[in-house]
């Protein structure tokens, strides 16, 4: 079987969030399990481009609508990715120092329409093409309606959505930059009086999968438009939990910690990465350090933590540390809370990769309040490192984290709500105390399995479905 996976990210290439950690590990697993499995996606102007070589393997052009686009394939030379990689180089389109910007309708409808062109050239068409969010969702209706590209339309196609709040709308006054089409089809493209890339692909594709079971339920009652179309097109849809890269998140081989751990070295190892956080923060050792990660932004239930750290702060003998970078109003919240409580508090705005597998490895308690969380990698990435997870029932993180009154391993709140999250925030702090209790629980949760191989296997079975 042959699998090519189309996508805007993939780590270490690019990366805006878990869509990249799915695609950078996805084709990995699924090649070790004897499934042929690659990528297609953009050729972006970042440090992986300037830091790589390239040869082009195709050479072509292409029109968005009346314009005439030059376009490359690229591989990587010297791969060590574990699959085969491959770019679309379009240099006035895609060759950018961001992934996504304000409006990125032809930057995208440009890239899978060059992706296309090079795949019809195959001798061995692929045995599925599998696409990733509403950045390659015109992929499969191009496939069976456009004229173009009629030699593909037996092949299966499944959508996987990483996040359904964004969808890729457009203005009918872009259907002519569509390879041409009869357009008989044309309500396959519509949702909600513009074009619905998100839309059009559920409608067109044979099978469709979320990142975790209890995302799949919960977008047929809240999916930003889509229940409707999601309830009707139910019989085809099933969510496959998202799985971790254990070759990078594994505190027994990850270079960026201060000091490398396993079940047996837990102790030492975790007192050495908290020690750095602190003397690096002006944090104090002694007090349970809790840690949030990712960004600030309503989705995550960011705009809430200026009032609950400021309530937690003074309400608990407690440590918060943030990394994290969002909307303005937020960041600002966060950082005027550090005067107010200095020595217990600290936030680095931004992102830095290091610094987010140290606290991992360092922090006692990971705060993930979201209002949405399709899957969620960030608690996963904590329990391999032995950092207890305190979130919000929804998604994947109802499918991953059990509340410790449950005979579980994390702390569970009913809504992103900030008296919710303070509570559960107290009840932590409380378990805290309990050090033999607690110590149990970190070893205990390092035990857990949440790598890629029985994620890859399913997408493998669900792909056998089809052929």
């Amino acid at each position: 079987m042959n699998v090519l996976h189309f996508s805007a990210e993939c780590y270490p290439i690019a990366k805006v969030g878990g869509l990249a950690d799915v695609v950078g590990s996805l084709p990995k697993y699924q090649n070790k399990l004897g499934t042929k499995s690659s990528v297609i996606m953009p050729f972006y102007d970042n440090d992986f481009a300037r830091e790589n070589s390239f040869e082009s393997i195709f050479e072509s052009s292409t029109k968005l609508g009346s314009t005439s686009i030059d376009f490359k394939i690229l591989s990587l030379k010297n791969n060590t990715l574990g699959f085969d990689i491959f770019f679309v180089d379009i240099p006035e389109l895609l060759f950018k120092d961001y992934v996504y910007s304000f409006d990125d309708t032809d930057r995208f409808l440009a890239f899978q329409i060059a992706a296309l062109d090079w795949v019809i050239q195959f001798e061995s068409k692929p045995s599925i093409i599998h696409c990733h969010d509403h950045h390659t969702g015109l992929v499969p209706f191009m496939m069976y309606y456009s004229h173009n590209y009629k030699v593909l339309q037996n092949v299966p196609t499944i959508l996987t959505i990483h996040n359904a709040q964004y969808q890729g709308w457009f203005s009918h006054d872009k259907l002519g930059f569509i390879p041409e089409f009869d357009m008989k089809h044309v309500g396959l493209l519509d949702w909600d009086t513009s074009v619905n890339s998100l839309a059009a692909a559920i409608k067109c594709v044979w099978r469709v999968t979320t990142v975790s079971p209890s995302y799949m339920e919960e977008l047929k009652r809240n999916a930003n438009g889509l229940e409707s179309l999601l309830s009707h097109e139910s019989a085809k849809c099933s969510g496959i939990l998202n799985g971790i890269d254990s070759d990078v998140w594994n505190p027994e081989v990850d270079d960026y910690l201060i000091k490398k751990f396993s079940q047996k070295t837990i102790v030492s190892g975790r007192k050495a990465n908290k020690k750095w956080l602190c003397d690096h923060f002006g944090l104090n050792i002694n007090k349970p350090l809790f840690a949030f990660i990712g960004r600030l932004v309503g989705e995550k239930g960011a705009d809430l933590f200026p009032e609950i750290f400021d309530i937690s702060l003074q309400k608990n003998d407690i440590s918060i540390l943030l990394l994290g970078s969002g909307h303005d109003d937020i960041e600002h919240g966060l950082e005027s809370l550090k005067s107010k409580h200095e020595g217990n508090y600290n936030a680095y705005i931004g992102y830095d990769e290091k610094l987010s597998h140290i606290i991992y490895a360092g922090a006692d308690f990971l705060l993930m309040p979201s209002r949405v969380e399709p899957c969620g990698l960030n608690q996963m990435y904590a329990l391999k490192y032995g950092t207890i997870p305190i979130v919000n029932n929804i998604g994947g993180l109802k499918d991953t984290v059990v509340d410790v009154s449950e005979k579980g391993f994390g702390f569970v709140h009913q809504e992103a709500s900030v008296e919710q999250v303070c509570h559960a925030i107290e009840r932590a702090t409380s378990f805290y105390q309990n050090q033999s209790e607690f110590k149990k629980i970190r070893t205990l949760i390092m035990q857990i399995d949440h790598s890629w191989g029985a994620s890859a296997q399913a997408y493998i079975d669900l792909y056998n479905t089809l052929n």
